[in-house]
């Protein structure tokens, strides 16, 4: 696992395609990459949390000495009216040091925020890249499938049982074709039709196509 990647920067540069091209067991990469990707995502976000927090608790002890500079400069004023200049300037010192530690404070929030910037921007790099897996394990689990079905099919189609089914169709056609043999050998050696019957029969025909040009003639009429 920790051979796959580096964490971010690793995971947002790699091609993952031409590493399951390579991979000798692609489904099971494709699974590592995944479960390293979630993890390194998850990672990521705890990092920016965890700087959000950083942030607000800065923010809070800057609002702290911006009240406390404000006291000192209160006393300092009250010390100075009472003629204690030397209180004033005392005042006045730690007054400055609360300034300065305020002025440090926002400055690492500002570094802070370009942290949080990339941070942003590295989560939406690893969250398209997870997505991307998550699209190619896809694909696999379906060719995976799709091949294992062929395969079933194969065995199945080359198997005993399919084998035997065949086996009985042929049984049957064999045993229709025999039926169909006898009904026509029935008619072998029949006697032939006499010259009435054949005459008879050739004016049925011509009665029964005299109807249908009449019926033909009717419909005609009819569609006028």
């Amino acid at each position: 696992m920790a051979g796959i990647f580096s964490r971010t920067r690793d995971i947002i540069a790699a091609n993952v395609t031409d590493m399951l091209d390579k991979a000798q067991d692609p489904s099971k990469m494709i699974r590592m990459i995944i479960l390293e990707m979630e993890e390194t995502l998850v990672e990521v976000r705890a990092s920016a949390a965890r700087t959000i927090a950083d942030q607000k608790e800065m923010r809070r002890h800057i609002d702290k000495l911006d009240h406390l500079t404000e006291d000192w400069s209160e006393k300092a004023q009250l010390a100075l009216s009472k003629d204690r200049e030397d209180l004033a300037k005392a005042a006045l010192v730690e007054k400055r040091k609360a300034a300065d530690m305020a002025d440090q404070l926002k400055s690492e929030i500002q570094v802070l925020d370009e942290t949080l910037r990339a941070s942003e921007g590295d989560i939406a790099k690893l969250q398209k890249k997870l997505q991307e897996a998550r699209s190619r394990q896809s694909s696999l689990v379906n060719r995976l499938e799709s091949a294992e079905n062929r395969v079933k099919l194969r065995e199945m189609y080359n198997g005993e049982k399919m084998q035997d089914a065949f086996s009985r169709f042929e049984y049957l056609e064999r045993q229709v074709d025999f039926a169909e043999g006898r009904a026509d050998s029935l008619n072998m050696g029949g006697e032939p039709q006499s010259l009435e019957n054949q005459i008879a029969a050739l004016e049925s025909s011509d009665k029964v196509d005299e109807e249908l040009e009449a019926m033909k003639a009717a419909m005609k009429k009819g569609d006028a």
